[in-house]
């Protein structure tokens, strides 16, 4: 029997899946539009359209949405007009209003089309959450209201972003919280399958406006997927693959805009891919490394020099600590650009009371990561993609690996040409991209 997943995107009849006796039996799909694919009326009319698709075939639908694009940053603002610091309980109340209105017009863009629909808020589902303002975290998920509209052949439209906790207060959860809420409901309602529809056809080998082959991926697992989501790349957010690994719910990634198959994010890794050791290249340009020059080669110095930043809260990233010729280390380590400055006061005061030589800050880093599954079985990976970085002229600064994960740290004014020369030293992209043909 094909997998619930397998029967979507045949054209004539995409929301239906074959069972044992070859018969045909209804799915129930989780779907989220985020705040792109809803950011207009004639947009949230075109997710309408889509949504009838499916309905159409005999799938139940729980729809997840987000706020229309700009609205959370609107909403924002005026906040800040009001009060500098506004109080997090009500930053959640304000900003849960975004998808409030989303979810209206969706339904009625369904119900002009004569299909029912309900909308929920996610106090009205039930979502409940722990207390966490602005970041809360999903405990629990009563699906009663949900399954009783889907048996009255409603379609279920959902707020994402947003629950309740014990005591009825709004809460929202963070970045990438729509995401989340929809992975969580899929979870918690069995679904077959939870759609996660971007301005994207899916999960690509690398960014497109980077290499203009980039493939895209018919599959990955969720291994891979958390490791490029960490390592930069944008496409889902870490939580809710996290989620969907966690709940083994199967996740598909596609174009609210281009009718396909996307990328589904599995358990297992592919047999027949034709080269299973890389699945994508990721990397970030929002990076610093900071470097402790000549402190004591004693136990306890890597503590000493990053215990005090990570307790101020900035996150650290790569690490490595080297011995110099005098017989003191050297420890460098990268966090965001962002937190840099902070980051530079904390170390300077550190340098001092350790007597370093000297503390250096750049900005002008970035990473760049090969992931696969693959790596497990497959030797020379490392050293060809140091070799393909060294033809291009391209010095590495930093190495760090794991099972899955090889990343360097270079120089920010090489990232495009790194990512180029590792996509192809690795045969990364589309052969039937016009630009691959153009190439040969």
């Amino acid at each position: 029997m094909p997998e619930p997943w397998a029967r979507h995107w045949t054209v004539s009849n995409p929301g239906w899946k074959e069972n044992s006796e070859t018969e045909f039996a209804m799915a129930l799909i989780v779907q989220k539009y985020g705040g792109t694919s809803v950011g207009s009326v004639e947009r949230i009319e075109a997710v309408a359209d889509k949504i009838i698709r499916f309905r159409e075939q005999g799938d139940d639908i729980v729809v997840v949405v987000s706020a229309m694009s700009g609205e959370t940053n609107r909403l924002t603002a005026l906040a800040r007009e009001m009060m500098d610091q506004p109080t997090p309980r009500e930053m959640d109340v304000l900003l849960s209003t975004g998808e409030q209105v989303t979810i209206a017009l969706l339904c009625m863009a369904l119900e002009k089309r004569g299909f029912s629909a309900r909308s929920f808020t996610g106090g009205q589902v039930k979502i409940l959450t722990d207390t966490s303002h602005t970041k809360a975290r999903i405990r629990e998920i009563d699906g009663t209201r949900i399954h009783a509209q889907l048996e009255q052949g409603n379609v279920v439209v959902v707020a994402g972003f947003q629950g309740v906790d014990d005591q009825g207060n709004i809460t929202t959860l963070g970045r990438g919280g729509s995401d989340t809420t929809a992975v969580a409901l899929a979870a918690a309602l069995e679904a077959d399958e939870c759609q996660i529809y971007t301005d994207v056809k899916g999960v690509y080998t690398t960014d497109p406006r980077v290499v203009d082959d980039a493939r895209l991926l018919t599959s990955i697992t969720f291994e891979e997927m958390l490791e490029l989501a960490s390592l930069g790349a944008k496409v889902l957010q870490i939580r809710s693959v996290e989620f969907a690994g966690k709940y083994k719910v199967p996740l598909r990634v596609l174009s609210s805009f281009e009718d396909g198959p996307g990328t589904l994010i599995t358990l297992e890794e592919e047999s027949d891919m034709e080269d299973p050791a890389i699945a994508g290249i990721a990397f970030e340009r929002d990076e610093a490394k900071l470097t402790v020059a000549g402190v004591p080669d004693v136990p306890g110095i890597a503590y000493k020099v990053i215990g005090p930043v990570s307790e101020a809260g900035i996150e650290v990233d790569v690490i490595v600590q080297n011995a110099a010729a005098d017989g003191s280390n050297d420890i460098s380590f990268t966090v965001k650009r962002a937190e840099s400055d902070r980051a530079h006061k904390i170390i300077t005061d550190v340098a001092a009371s350790l007597k370093a030589r000297e503390v250096d800050v750049d900005t002008r880093i970035c990473k760049v990561s090969l992931v696969g599954v693959g790596m497990r079985s497959h030797a020379g990976i490392a050293s060809k993609m140091f070799k393909a970085l060294a033809d291009e002229g391209i010095n590495i600064q930093i190495i760090t690996t794991s099972e899955i994960k090889i990343s360097v740290v270079i120089e920010e004014k090489y990232l495009e040409l790194a990512v180029r020369a590792l996509h192809s030293a690795f045969d990364l992209g589309d052969p039937e991209s016009p630009a691959r043909s153009i190439e040969d």
